[in-house]
């Protein structure tokens, strides 16, 4: 349930007026004060009484009744067992389902339906059919609202469950992941694009607002379980979407989905992701693709094809075209990005641009800057004359990653093991030492160019 505001008493008698129960029972606003000022000093046991009797009899006298009556059962669950627990998981239950009767506008579908599974799933009274169901239900009928990254595992992965019970095809599985996936990533962006602005204010050196450190904090928190999520959500899916899963699947299908762009267009983007583009199915589909919707994403992939054939500036005239046909600034990020991590087997430069260009269409692509961190730290060999300016390279590669962590705090777990990574392979506080380059600036003439600054002792 949302716990955004909590009322204090003398604003919800003064705002909140008489109801009808109100004024057939005058008991319920004494009672509300009571319990109120029992539940803000968390003394639950002493709110439950009095609360009951306004839920029960006054429901919509106050939103308190929900906000409080949410906290005063999950105390009294956490305090009992038996037959008298699970009575008061049932008061809960139905104390959702109330809240957006009495309340439709400050409570959504998804929200309750979200709030009921959790609490079934982590009491272990619903089974993963039951669960799937109404989080699927949710889902599809008020997908807008179902945005609690632990619903979206749970949705998921009891899905995948089923399907290991052989209850539910393999097509489902991977319809339901584009689609979680999907929801993460529109979540995660709404997230970063707020963010962003609030460290471009930052990194100009304007002074921060408390108002705007609190939302920097929780932005940054709520991205990093974005990506925490997103994370599991892959592991779930695991080999289930590997390429001996995928091709012979999409084989069976193709004659009957041909037609359904929606289908061809996640069997394509699956295959790619998934490298299993020298397979002749990926190929087919990405023919009916082109033939139903020459749209970016299908540029990209024909460069892939045109890539591996050897044709090289054939590929790059393609990823050009897909770039040009994306007026969405960060769908258009995203196949810059598409099109860096496809040329860096051939060029780390243009592999760098294209990641560039990617940042440019959105700031907040913290995949792009570990690419290029990794792009770096591959080149370590082939940068620098001497054996500490080869590994000087690393602290450029480190400063990369970080900021892809700092820009997408969906990538903090990657960007923070990416830059430990980077630190440990680059000069050592004895070799700084030794050199006697401590403070200095070293350049680069290798392709990555720029230069570093070397750590003070």
């Amino acid at each position: 349930m949302k716990k955004r505001h909590y009322l204090t008493m003398i604003a919800a008698v003064m705002l909140t007026g008489l109801s009808m129960a109100q004024a057939q029972n005058p008991e319920c606003m004494t009672n509300l004060s009571i319990y109120v000022e029992h539940a803000k000093v968390k003394n639950y046991d002493a709110a439950y009484e009095p609360w009951k009797m306004v839920y029960e009899t006054c429901p919509d006298i106050n939103r308190a009744n929900f906000l409080y009556g949410e906290r005063i059962l999950e105390h009294k669950i956490d305090k009992s067992t038996g037959a008298e627990k699970d009575g008061y998981i049932k008061d809960l239950l139905s104390l959702y389902d109330n809240s957006l009767k009495y309340f439709p506008t400050k409570y959504s579908k998804a929200g309750v339906a979200i709030d009921k599974a959790l609490k079934m799933y982590d009491e272990k009274m619903a089974s993963d059919e039951q669960l799937f169901d109404m989080l699927d239900k949710a889902f599809k009928e008020d997908r807008a609202n179902f945005k609690n990254p632990k619903a979206l595992y749970l949705y998921f992965s009891t899905l995948v469950d089923l399907h290991g019970a052989g209850k539910k095809d393999l097509q489902d599985v991977f319809d339901t992941y584009d689609d979680v996936t999907e929801k993460i990533e529109e979540e995660n962006k709404e997230v970063t694009d707020a963010l962003v602005k609030i460290l471009e204010k930052e990194d100009a050196g304007t002074a921060l607002t408390a108002k705007e450190k609190k939302a920097k904090s929780v932005y940054e928190t709520n991205s990093e379980s974005f990506g925490k999520v997103a994370s599991s959500v892959d592991a779930k899916l695991g080999a289930l979407a590997d390429c001996d899963n995928l091709i012979p699947l999409y084989e069976k299908n193709y004659d009957a989905k041909k037609g359904d762009i929606k289908w061809v267009k996640s069997a394509v983007g699956r295959m790619f992701s998934k490298e299993c583009t020298d397979d002749p199915m990926f190929r087919k589909l990405f023919e009916a693709q082109l033939a139903l919707d020459p749209s970016a994403d299908a540029y990209v992939y024909g460069g892939v094809l045109k890539q591996k054939s050897g044709d090289m500036s054939g590929a790059i005239a393609d990823f050009n075209k897909a770039v040009e046909l994306e007026s969405d600034s960060y769908k258009k990020s995203n196949i810059l990005y598409k099109i860096a991590t496809t040329v860096r087997r051939s060029s780390k430069s243009q592999a760098r641009s294209y990641a560039l260009k990617a940042i440019d269409a959105n700031p907040a692509n913290g995949k792009a800057y570990l690419l290029i961190a990794n792009l770096y730290a591959g080149s370590a060999n082939d940068c620098g004359e001497s054996a500490f300016e080869k590994r000087a390279i690393y602290w450029k590669a480190a400063e990369m990653a970080r900021k892809a962590g700092r820009v997408d705090p969906a990538l903090s777990g990657d960007a923070n093991k990416a830059a430990a990574s980077y630190d440990a392979k680059a000069p050592t506080k004895e070799m700084i030492f030794s050199s006697g380059m401590a403070g200095q600036t070293i350049s680069f003439s290798c392709w990555v160019g720029g230069s570093v600054k070397v750590p003070n002792l």
